[in-house]
Formats: C-alpha cells, structure tokens, sequence
C-alpha cells in the first residue's frame, strides 16, 4: 500500500476552503487503497483559540497536528510568525514520518511550503507533487506587500526549483498551466486538476422551496448575490457602482454571504451610500450550501486581472453546481471568462464597466428563457467538468502513476 502524506495548515473539522478540498480528497483516496496521512496545525481559519487533538484518525486517515504561533492574520509581522513557525514544525515531523518511497503532497498554505517539502524528499528519496492553489511570491507582490520587493528574487529561486524538482505539479486551469510552462517547467510535469464542488451536495433548488429564501424575505425578489471571502485578490467596487445603479428598482436586491478582509469596507461602502438593497449574511455551513448558493438568481465572482493564472476563484465550482449564471468581473480573457463565454452560462465584463453589468443583469432578468437556459448550461456543464468524481478520477490516476 502506498503512502501519501498531504501537508496544509487547515483540515478537517476546519471549514475553510483549502481544507474542504483536501479533507475530500483525503477521505476519499483512504478508502482506495492508500495510506493517508495528513499534517496540519491545530487550530482552524476563523477561531485561532481552538485546539485540535495532536494526533487523530479520522475515517482512516491518520492525522499529526504541529506546533504554530497563534497570532492569526490580522498584522504580517504575526502571519510571518505563525509561517515560520509552521515550517519549522512540518520539516521535524516530515522527517520523522517520511519514508523512502512515500509520497508528499505539498498545498500552498503556508506560502512556500513545497520549499520545506522538497528538502525533506532529497533527503529521503520520496517523491513530491505541488497542488498549487496559487503562485507565491507572485500573488503577494501584485497584492502590494512591500516586503516581497525585496526577497522576491530568493523567494522565486527556491519555489521554482522546487517546482522543476517535483514529480508532478498540480494547477488549477489552463492560465495557471501556461505559467508553470513560462517558467521552463516540462508539460509532462504539469496535472490540470481543477478545484470541485460535490454535485451530490450542491444542487439547484428552487427558490419557492427553499427554505432560506423565505427566511431572508428575498421572496419575488431577484436576487444578485456573492458567496465566499471577500478578500483581497477580488474588486468589490464595481459590485457596489452597479448595485447603487439599480437600486431604484424594487425587484432586485443585493446579498453578500461569508467574510474576509474587505467586508467591512464593503459594509461602510453600503452605509455611506445609503443602499437600501443590499444585506450581508455570514458563512453557510456546508450542510446547508445547496440552499445558500440557490438563493441568488446570479452570483458576481471577481479577480483582479494582475492576479489571472496565479489564482482561480475556486468559488465559481459551487454556483454551476446550483445550476446558477455569474457576471464576472475582471479580465475578459481569463479562467473564469473563458468558461462563462463558451459554456453560455454567464457574462464578463472588466473592472469599472458598469454600464455592461447593469445591462447584463437587467436583460437576463426580464429574459426568463434565457435565464433558464443559462442556468440549465451552468449545471450541465459542472456535471462534465467540475464534479468532485471527475476530481477524485484524475487524483486516482495521478497517485497510481506518481505514488505507486
């Protein structure tokens, strides 16, 4: 039986995206003939108080939780902390847990931690597969952290090689792809596997059965909605010039659900500009997604243009799920654009347009066969490409062909 070790700071019970995904794939791949292995730190995203159990099974996979400073991630001089000391704690159990053979599958939180992974492989003669959820130092520069300016030259020297060392690296779409592929990193070494959602879980439920809709009082309402962080990587100001748009028209309302970094400037945006039509909902828990993300008649997704093919917003895998369309707003010629314009289940427009949006927004409002029809495509097409089977499948095959 092989041995697959998973290395992430956040798994199961955490809620949090990165750790759904590798909890899914984890608990799948231990009933398939692999030895799992998870090791991660002991406290979740949102609570940093909490302390999980050191060590664990957990549905056959056994799980080390490590050592880290808990200041959380409201200054970087903490998150830097908590970092470092994550790395320290990972290379000393990694060490003591790998063997020759073995197989380290290395996520991107923290940042850089495939660095730590592929010494511990040369050391070991075990194998490594980097599941790039984004491209760091890269993000962080185009994100404006000032210190990156300075270490961004060493910091890509030691991620690259540890990308051009690896047995395979797994990207999320074809953009990030042709980036691995820029920096001389051999296609036969490159995995498309995109981020899932579970279509068992998730599906399209109609509004005059759901639940929540009448429990928002968004009935004969349509609703635009935006689910998941509201982070840094994503522009809200356009959302916010387009709900202020229509906010004369009493039919539509605006409704924001999850957290992140830039939620409360978005609440005080809302405030200050007196919009009546929006409302802020918190976190969903997962039993309840398939309700939450059929709520909104269509979902905004955004991604700042500087960041498309080091980050995919992986939320867009839900909403086809709930057979709902996006406007998405950001590069015309990005992941997500590419996806909505040749499925026709959406719309892209760039940053500012605001004018394009509205229009968008009204027309597929008032166009009820349209409308269906982009719903019926969103689904359609998250049942050939986004379902989490068709995820565990290429995972099956890349384990089998890298582990094995």
């Amino acid at each position: 039986m092989s041995t697959v070790i998973f290395i992430n700071r956040f798994f199961y019970p955490d809620h949090s995206a990165t750790s759904q995904l590798l909890s899914d794939i984890a608990f799948h791949l231990a009933g398939n003939d692999f030895d799992i292995k998870v090791i991660a730190s002991r406290q979740l995203y949102d609570d940093t108080s909490v302390s999980l159990p050191r060590n664990e099974v957990v549905r056959s996979v056994s799980v080390t939780r490590i050592f880290t400073t808990r200041f959380g991630r409201n200054n970087l001089f903490g998150r830097a902390s908590d970092y470092l000391s994550f790395y320290l704690s990972a290379f000393f159990v990694l060490m003591r847990t790998v063997k020759p053979g073995d197989c380290i599958v290395a996520k991107t939180d923290p940042p850089m931690i495939s660095v730590i992974a592929r010494i511990v492989t040369v050391i070991k003669s075990a194998r490594l597969i980097n599941w790039n959820q984004d491209l760091f130092p890269e993000v962080g520069t185009e994100l404006g952290i000032a210190i990156l300016e300075y270490t961004k030259p060493f910091l890509l020297y030691l991620r690259n090689n540890a990308l051009l060392k690896a047995d395979m690296n797994i990207v999320l779409g074809e953009t990030m792809k042709d980036k691995l592929l820029s920096l001389g990193i051999k296609q036969s070494n490159i995995a498309v596997i995109p981020n899932w959602s579970d279509g068992r879980e998730i599906y399209p439920v109609l509004k005059d059965v759901n639940p929540l809709v009448k429990e928002w009082d968004f009935e004969n309402k349509f609703v635009i909605g935006y689910s998941g962080n509201m982070g840094r990587a994503h522009e809200f100001l356009t959302m916010l010039d387009i709900a202020e748009s229509l906010q004369n028209d009493e039919d539509i309302v605006f409704v924001f659900i999850g957290g992140g970094a830039k939620r409360a400037w978005i609440e005080a945006q809302v405030k200050k500009r007196g919009l009546v039509n929006f409302y802020f909902k918190p976190y969903q828990p997962r039993e309840k997604l398939a309700l939450s993300l059929s709520v909104p008649d269509v979902h905004l997704i955004s991604l700042l243009p500087n960041l498309e093919g080091l980050i995919v917003p992986s939320k867009y895998y839900g909403v086809a799920a709930a057979g709902k369309p996006c406007l998405f707003i950001g590069d015309n010629n990005g992941e997500i654009s590419r996806i909505l314009s040749s499925h026709d289940c959406g719309a892209s427009i760039e940053i500012g347009d605001v004018a394009a949006g509205v229009e968008y927004l009204t027309s597929i409002k008032n166009d009820k066969k349209n409308y269906d029809n982009q719903c019926l495509h969103a689904r359609e097409l998250f049942d050939r490409k986004f379902d989490s089977l068709i995820a565990f499948k290429k995972w099956d095959a890349l384990l089998n062909m890298v582990a094995r």
